[in-house]
């Protein structure tokens, strides 16, 4: 039969004979290129080597095995005819068929062996290039993803630095504010003592007045003096001391200020005030409150500490 000379020719060629026959029946033996064919494009299937059942045709009647039966010296006509064209060749002399020697059998082996292997290396080229363009879609994708990232991490740097700017202008401004506060208050105290020369001399100009508090005088008592200024003495996280003199209405803010500029707390370390007699630590509720509701007026000393 047909199927015997195609599955021989596959064994020949070092197939495995499950495999032949799968790609014979495959191809309904329609020759030994078509089942080369099915060979080379499922030999990586997962069931290439599971054992070949053929199919079983279901019998309904009598009338079928007799249709079947009498179909049948048709069919095993027409497998005689391949065999008989597939092992004979057409003579060029005579114009008669022949049967093929042992050497135009082994030439037709090696030619459909070469045949396989170029189907083969076709098949691994094509393979080849699928892979390839696969691999660039990948690194193609990778780098779209890549891209994405970065401009997503450039996006919150430059928003990260944005809002940095924006907090140093606005910490900046507002010492400026202060900076220039304390430079009228000097501006105005200086006015204030020295604008009428100095005190012993405006003394010394006036004729003397008897003392108020002669032992001769009689009168009320004298009203406590009201203090708008006071001295603030800071005792420095190394031991020194530094101090100047505010108005009793200015913040407790204001002396934090002052100990920003000009000690030598490190930029942007934090740190507290506080009294010592009596001890009390100032919260940053304390900061705006005017010196003079605080207790510190006309001086007071006050230590400076980490928090």
């Amino acid at each position: 039969m047909a199927e015997q000379t195609t599955l021989e020719s596959l064994l020949e060629m070092g197939f495995d004979r499950n495999r032949a026959e799968k790609a014979v029946a495959k191809t309904g033996n329609q020759g030994i290129e078509q089942a080369m064919d099915w060979l080379v494009e499922h030999e990586d299937d997962p069931d290439i080597d599971e054992p070949y059942v053929p199919p079983v045709a279901n019998v309904l009647g009598g009338n079928a095995d007799s249709q079947s039966t009498t179909e049948q010296p048709t069919l095993a006509d027409t497998a005689e005819g391949i065999e008989d064209a597939e092992n004979t060749c057409i003579d060029s002399e005579t114009g008669a068929r022949r049967p093929l020697t042992e050497e135009e059998k082994l030439e037709q082996v090696r030619r459909l062996e070469e045949l396989m292997r170029v189907k083969q290396a076709e098949r691994r080229e094509r393979e080849r290039e699928e892979e390839l363009e696969r691999e660039k879609q990948r690194r193609k994708q990778g780098q779209e993803l890549q891209q994405i990232r970065q401009k997503l991490q450039d996006d919150d740097m430059k928003k990260l630095a944005e809002q940095r700017r924006r907090e140093k202008m606005e910490d900046k401004l507002a010492r400026q504010r202060v900076k220039e506060k304390i430079a009228r208050d000097r501006e105005e105290r200086a006015q204030k003592f020295g604008g009428g020369g100095t005190p012993s001399t405006a003394a010394a100009s006036q004729p003397a007045q008897p003392s108020p508090s002669s032992p001769t005088s009689h009168g009320p008592p004298p009203t406590k003096k009201e203090y708008d200024e006071s001295r603030i003495q800071v005792r420095l996280l190394d031991g020194s001391t530094i101090a100047t003199v505010f108005k009793a209405q200015e913040p407790l803010a204001a002396v934090r200020v002052y100990v920003q500029m000009n000690s030598n707390v490190p930029e942007g370390q934090d740190f507290t005030l506080l009294s010592l007699y009596p001890r009390h630590v100032y919260t940053e509720l304390d900061m705006e409150k005017p010196l003079k509701e605080l207790g510190l007026v006309p001086s007071a000393v006050l230590v400076v500490t980490k928090k």
